[in-house]
């Protein structure tokens, strides 16, 4: 017996809710960043720590009977999912988090992105593959704004593909264009798939 979509939007909320207050209580005791607000500000360099509060916001308001739009689920889907695969494939031999910081790195890149993908599946409208552009407004926005971020305010960049300092701009901007070529690949999938499905 499956669970309603509406229910099912609270739980993703909740564990997306819970992995986000995880991460900043795991970052609070650490002495990462001065105080509450410096600690958010920290957080909210991170794509996935971002990505993961719009999913928590998107799947607050479906639980409280609001309908997504097909491009806007599909957008969030495929932004949730990259935050997964990216994890997985490119980041997640970089460090070996442990305790609290471990439980919040399981929701954040594996919990949440694997039920909002499943909820997507079930429940989400069936797009068309006009959407597929929409998938990459949230990443272009966020790219935009980690950059300037890093280069005019406090000199940080949130992942190594996007360290200018490092790579240079020539560097990045690969980095971008394969990107790019990731969502789009991975967002034409997901598509493929849904509408199989459906």
């Amino acid at each position: 017996m499956s669970l309603p979509p509406r229910l099912t939007a609270l739980i993703i909320f909740v564990v997306a809710a819970l992995s986000l207050r995880a991460q900043f209580d795991a970052n609070l005791a650490a002495g990462r960043g001065d105080g509450v607000l410096g600690v958010l500000w920290g957080l909210a360099r991170f794509f996935t720590v971002l990505t993961n509060l719009l999913v928590a916001v998107g799947m607050a308001l479906v639980a409280m009977r609001w309908r997504l739009p097909a491009g806007l689920a599909f957008a969030g889907v495929l932004a949730i999912v990259m935050v997964g695969l990216v994890y997985h494939i490119l980041l997640a031999e970089l460090h070996s988090p442990s305790g609290l910081r471990w439980w919040a790195n399981l929701g954040l890149h594996t919990a949440v992105p694997v039920m909002a993908l499943g909820w997507w599946l079930a429940f989400a409208p069936v797009p068309g593959w006009r959407v597929l552009p929409y998938g990459m407004i949230w990443p272009l926005v966020y790219a935009i704004y980690a950059l300037l971020r890093g280069v005019m305010i406090d000199g940080r960049f949130p992942y190594p593909f996007l360290n200018v300092n490092r790579l240079g701009w020539d560097g990045v901007a690969l980095n971008a264009a394969g990107m790019v070529l990731a969502f789009a690949a991975v967002g034409a999938v997901l598509i493929a798939v849904k509408r199989r499905l459906g």
